[in-house]
């Protein structure tokens, strides 16, 4: 009931200024009700098979899509510039809400990666989902005018957006987890794909859908009540309709004889595997790097002169060919089980398309070849992602796939701030420019040339030391393959003892 009056005080508070989107907001709230009716029909149907793996999938996915939306450092990355305006804060105030999320993720994704591995995949999905919901709707408050928070308005936003922090690890560390319990090793490739992917689906969504929301920085209020659905949406769903922690039938050998190491004893046999401290050195940077790519794209593009909309388009071009680019890895990857090859030489291409980004984002009238070089940036980059997670699980089996995914991310949050920093530190401001698009009144743009190209050699020697140096056997693979073994030799001995 407290829900419903605080729906309704949002929507008759934007009715005032925004009456142009009243209708759509209140199609989008009317369709959040009837996905929750449709599913809680579908829970009472509930088959433990098959159909339970795909509603969990869907579930991860959808989670990880809306973590990386809600998230105010993807949310308002392509309107940063209108965001400093509306809350009458500086832009580094607005980078500070992407860092936090990088912060708060660095000490609370070791507390994840316990969660996942010792209380289990259903507790922490929906403990993700009520932190994410809370997050979300404290945020609204920051833009509420019968709260007349007046400067605390952005306190509100950062408070909001340290809950939605929280909710991250537990999500983003969970794909490894889902394809080890519910899924068999040829599909588990794919199935870490399809829920690791919904994480930039998430990005492209933001790129695509706020500035399309904020024409103005008055729109502000609106793209937050819009993002604030899916919150409550997810909610629903792991609350309502994840009921089981396993399979009832384990669908692969290491899902049957699960010999995961203690949290402790894990921690201590990944810090000694000299195989994945390299791949958590590189592949940890390469997020960062991605991160920083993500959340900065604005502000490196409009000072030469490109719209936020053109942002917003590279963005979109850098997330749907990264999609691509990960789709046909993993079914590659599955069929082949060439995880290594694959993953450095993505990451060389990589490495080559931060080059050429970097050289011609220095340069104004440059639309098609920024476009290009984004979209294969994200092409070989996300491509990488799903594969490493898979990777980063084989070279350290038995350790149990929580805990080695979420050392690889709190890595990488904390590359991200160390690199969200230095970025920001080298930048140098310059002159008002009259072909800048910087929504700006602090005494001109900053120009991001010395940033953009420490980011493509930092991605070029991340690139050439783990080409030289990882190299790793496929533990899980051959764990699973003398299990079976095993068993069919036993079959055989059982199958010739005669009848007595």
């Amino acid at each position: 009931m407290e829900a419903q009056i605080f729906a309704h005080q949002v929507i008759e508070d934007m009715v005032d200024n925004y009456q142009p989107y009243v209708e759509l907001f209140m199609c989008l709230r009317i369709t959040m009700l009837r996905m929750q009716a449709v599913w809680q029909a579908a829970v009472s149907a509930w088959v433990p098979s098959v159909e339970a793996r795909g509603c969990l999938l869907q579930t991860v996915c959808l989670f990880d899509l809306e973590d990386e939306e809600l998230g105010l450092w993807l949310t308002f990355a392509p309107v940063a510039d209108k965001t400093a305006a509306y809350f009458h804060i500086s832009l580094e105030m607005v980078n500070w809400l992407s860092i936090v999320y990088l912060l708060i993720s660095i000490p609370f994704g070791l507390v994840a990666t316990w969660v996942l591995d010792s209380v289990g995949l259903r507790c922490a999905v929906i403990l993700s989902a009520w932190l994410n919901m809370a997050g979300s709707i404290i945020r609204m408050f920051s833009v509420l005018k019968l709260l007349s928070l007046g400067s605390q308005s952005y306190w509100y936003l950062y408070i909001g957006q340290c809950l939605c922090a929280l909710a991250q690890p537990l999500i983003i560390f969970s794909p490894t987890k889902l394809a080890a319990l519910w899924f068999p090793d040829h599909q588990r490739a794919t199935a870490n794909m399809i829920a690791s992917m919904s994480n930039p689906l998430g990005i492209l969504i933001a790129n695509v859908l706020s500035p399309a929301l904020v024409p103005e920085g008055k729109h502000i209020p609106l793209m937050l009540g819009v993002y604030a659905i899916p919150a409550v949406t997810a909610c629903a769903l792991a609350t309502v309709g994840i009921q089981e922690k396993v399979p009832p039938t384990p669908p692969s050998a290491s899902a049957t004889n699960s010999t995961s190491q203690p949290f402790l004893m894990g921690l201590k046999m990944l810090l000694r595997n000299k195989s994945y401290v390299i791949l958590a050195v590189c592949f940890g940077g390469g997020i960062g790097m991605f991160t920083c790519f993500s959340a900065l794209l604005e502000q490196i593009l409009c000072e030469k002169g490109y719209s936020n909309e053109f942002a917003g388009l590279n963005g979109a071009l850098f997330t749907v060919c990264g999609l691509l680019g990960a789709f046909l890895l993993g079914l590659y990857v599955d069929r082949t089980r060439k995880f290594i090859e694959s993953t450095k030489i993505c990451f060389c291409l990589s490495a080559l398309a931060s080059i050429v980004f970097a050289v011609a984002s220095r340069f104004r009238h440059q639309a098609i070849m920024l476009a290009i070089t984004s979209s294969l940036f994200g092409f070989f980059g996300f491509a990488i992602y799903p594969i490493a997670m898979e990777l980063a699980v084989e070279c350290s089996y038995p350790v149990g796939e929580g805990t080695s995914t979420g050392l690889i991310f709190v890595a990488s949050q904390i590359d991200g701030v160390i690199l969200m920093i230095l970025l920001q530190a080298l930048t140098v401001r310059v002159s008002e420019d009259p072909s800048s698009t910087c929504a700006l009144d602090q005494g001109g743009a900053l120009d991001w040339t010395t940033p953009v190209l420490v980011l493509a050699g930092l991605c070029s020697a991340m690139a050439c030391f783990y080409v030289i140096f990882f190299h790793t056997d496929y533990k899980r693979l051959h764990a699973e393959t003398n299990s079976g073994d095993l068993v069919k030799a036993e079959d055989t001995a059982t199958a010739d003892v005669p009848e007595a």
